[in-house]
């Protein structure tokens, strides 16, 4: 059975069960717990299952990790993303940093940027921010309901976020395509999201590359909507091509297994 054979078989077996242990799997294909675990690897990365101790379970477009089991995740590119994003801000720029666990790794090396002003609805990046201690940096809470992602949404949230006007946003996504463009799991969040889109004059995605292909419930905004995406270098040649036409400029982040740039 080829790799991808396997793979639909996989997804087919997790979608009628709910969930699939990796010792079963390895003796229905015939090879190894190894090729197994890579195999859910590879599926949990895309989006389409998830990694659980000893197997893997279905995963859907409303499901919506917490912060703190997302902040574990792809730290190595998350910190190359968020050092590039860095040198896009200028001294003295109005700029928002929507909720997310990249977006909290921009905020922790935004310090060095002076006089600036940060609106968020993302209660680990407004304490990043408040912990450094500076007296030129503006942090401003929009306010609302929380979810599992430690964002604050909701009506009062959105009611805030639409009487400003900000140079730039830096948007986090659970997922993006070609045919839903970026998305999230929490529909009240991107509501939120929508209105942080609508007050930025550019808009700058920051997504490492398994948030190609994954697709969340709710829109918040068109590929073409991105003024910048900034990426890592694992995201496959085709869809760098696909990006590369339909966003204003992708930036590819070199990043190597231990986490340096090369």
């Amino acid at each position: 059975m080829l790799a991808r054979q396997r793979h639909a078989a996989i997804l087919d077996r997790v979608r009628v069960t709910g969930g699939v242990r990796v010792g079963e799997l390895a003796a229905e294909f015939g090879v190894s717990d190894m090729t197994i675990r890579r195999d859910l690897d590879l599926l949990h990365e895309r989006g389409l299952l998830a990694k659980v101790h000893g197997g893997a379970t279905a995963t859907g477009a409303t499901d919506e990790p917490g912060f703190r089991a997302k902040s574990v995740r792809r730290q190595a590119e998350k910190t190359a993303i968020a050092a590039r994003a860095t040198k896009l801000v200028r001294p003295g720029a109005a700029i928002a940093l929507s909720a997310g666990t990249t977006t909290a790794e921009l905020a922790r090396q935004l310090i060095a940027v002076p006089a600036l002003t940060v609106v968020t609805n993302s209660l680990p990046v407004a304490d990043i921010l408040h912990r450094r201690g500076r007296t030129d940096q503006t942090v401003v809470l929009t306010g609302g309901v929380r979810t599992p992602s430690d964002a604050l949404v909701g009506p009062l949230a959105v009611g805030a976020v639409r009487t400003l006007h900000l140079d730039l946003l830096f948007l986090g996504v659970h997922g993006m395509t070609e045919r839903t463009g970026f998305t999230t799991p929490n529909l009240t969040e991107a509501e939120t999201n929508r209105a942080l889109v609508a007050a930025a004059d550019r808009l700058v995605v920051l997504a490492d590359h398994t948030k190609w292909g994954t697709v969340g419930i709710s829109a918040i905004a068109d590929l073409d909507t991105a003024d910048v995406l900034v990426t890592d270098d694992r995201l496959a040649p085709e869809a760098r091509r696909l990006l590369t036409d339909r966003v204003g400029e992708l930036i590819v982040v070199p990043v190597t297994e231990g986490g340096t740039l090369r």
